[in-house]
């Protein structure tokens, strides 16, 4: 997110050779057309440089803005996923683990319904998605989470904010930077979660999860009195400590 937008200018030189004539007639008319050539050119290099701007502009924005539909669609299905994963961990009888799935289920509805307010914003119709995942044993949904949030931070959120700051869409940067730092908080829960569930000490995870709901910053156990991603005050958090509420 930290380069300017790139405008490349294609200059368009062109030179007149005036035709030496032995004939007073033919010298006259090769300094008519000379300043008509010399005016056609400035004038051809002018929109030159426009076009190519526009163009390079164009194609960043739909960059831009096919990345916030991938976005949206990779958070829509993670918040169907996780809830799905809650379900599974609460019926295999690892209740705080569930809890973790539903906070984060919750997280990720914050990040799409962010994403489609940025698409919505810039006239876009944002697509319909169906979720698709498969619902395994709870320690392999755990290692799923991790893995995708692993991709989320280290490549597909650092590649769409790149692309933002390239199309200098302002939205798209707040949006996407909300759930690119929240995802770094969400791996190191998960990977508590499954060393927990590995070493049979599952009842020693938080029973308590707080969603900021601006940002969706996940904080377990306690929160602070203000985000440390968006500033949003903790009386505007959601608290999770129950699955049916």
């Amino acid at each position: 997110m930290k380069k300017a937008t790139v405008i490349i200018v294609l200059a368009a030189i062109a030179s007149s050779v005036a035709l030496q004539s032995c004939t007073s007639n033919n010298q006259a008319n090769a300094e008519m057309q000379k300043p008509k050539t010399e005016s056609t050119a400035g004038k051809t290099e002018l929109v030159s440089s426009k076009m190519d701007a526009k163009g390079l502009s164009n194609k960043a924005d739909a960059i831009n803005m096919q990345n916030m539909q991938d976005a949206f669609k990779g958070e829509t299905t993670a918040s169907a996923k996780y809830t799905a994963y809650s379900k599974k961990a609460e019926a295999e009888g690892y209740h705080e683990i569930a809890l973790l799935f539903k906070a984060a289920s919750i997280s990720e509805n914050i990040h799409a319904n962010n994403h489609q307010a940025v698409l919505e914003a810039a006239g876009q119709e944002v697509a319909a998605v169906t979720p698709e995942f498969t619902v395994r044993a709870t320690a392999e949904n755990l290692k799923d989470a991790i893995a995708g949030e692993s991709y989320e931070i280290s490549t597909m959120y650092p590649e769409f904010l790149k692309n933002a700051q390239t199309a200098g869409n302002q939205l798209s940067l707040l949006s996407l930077n909300y759930a690119y730092k929240t995802e770094q908080k969400h791996k190191p829960l998960y990977e508590k979660a499954l060393a927990a569930l590995q070493s049979k000490t599952v009842n020693s995870l938080p029973t308590v999860y707080y969603v900021c709901s601006t940002c969706g910053n996940t904080y377990d156990a306690t929160a602070p009195k203000r985000c440390g991603i968006s500033m949003t005050s903790s009386e505007k958090f959601i608290k999770i400590n129950s699955l049916h509420s």
